[in-house]
């Protein structure tokens, strides 16, 4: 794709030499966890560029059809909701335009961590899964897979070895927490590296679970 998606960036020290690309929920944007990054409390000695990408626009059939920024449409809310796989991999496409341009920056994708809550942790499961680099982490906060029937084993997969956050909430009404608890077996009958919390939270981050990304982040860079 010729031009890339707008962002916001936050950068901690200077000259990057990490890259945390962090992806939005359903009609939201980039700068719903922008606020986050002084929380993370991030370790003096790192260097890095926070990366809030904005979905695009597009109509979203459970919203009465609504144009809203959306990385994909959402035809149903069941559990074994239907998932619109054409959109997903566009914006998969878009979030891969972002990780060439770091690179085209001097950042190399060992060093970069895909994160993404609700839709956009979708996103971040199927680059975790599909893409053909390998990233420093990948976190999933609050989210689901799209597709289960395509995860491979992890010695098939670039990013099998790759540390996986998964955080959902045990009260969320949005994104029911059996949808995370499957795909954390999922993960683990594959061989996957991940590590699972649940917070008494709803669709949303709460301070305790803050303090866990931020320790994950600062192992995850350092």
């Amino acid at each position: 794709m010729s031009e890339l998606l707008p962002c916001v960036e936050v950068e901690i020290g200077e000259k990057p030499q990490h890259c945390v690309i962090w992806l939005h929920g359903l009609g939201s944007d980039g700068h719903d966890f922008e606020g986050l990054v002084p929380s993370l409390n991030l370790e003096k000695s790192l260097s890095v560029r926070f990366i809030f990408p904005h979905a695009p626009r597009r109509p979203v059939t459970v919203n009465g059809g609504m144009a809203m920024r959306a990385w994909y449409d959402i035809y149903e809310m069941t559990l074994d909701r239907k998932v619109d796989m054409e959109n997903i991999q566009e914006s998969c496409e878009q979030i891969e335009a972002l990780v060439a341009a770091q690179i085209d920056l001097g950042i190399p994708t060992e060093n970069i961590v895909i994160a993404g809550f609700s839709q956009g942790g979708v996103i971040a499961y199927q680059l975790a899964l599909h893409s053909n680099h390998k990233f420093a982490g990948v976190m999933a906060l609050s989210t689901y897979l799209a597709d289960s029937d395509q995860v491979p084993p992890a010695q098939e997969c670039v990013n099998g070895k790759t540390p996986l956050l998964i955080h959902h909430g045990s009260q969320d009404p949005i994104v029911d927490p059996s949808l995370a608890v499957k795909a954390k077996d999922l993960f683990t009958k594959k061989g996957f590296d991940l590590v699972y919390k649940t917070y008494p939270m709803p669709h949303s981050v709460c301070p305790e679970q803050v303090i866990d990304i931020s320790a994950w982040l600062n192992e995850r860079l350092s």
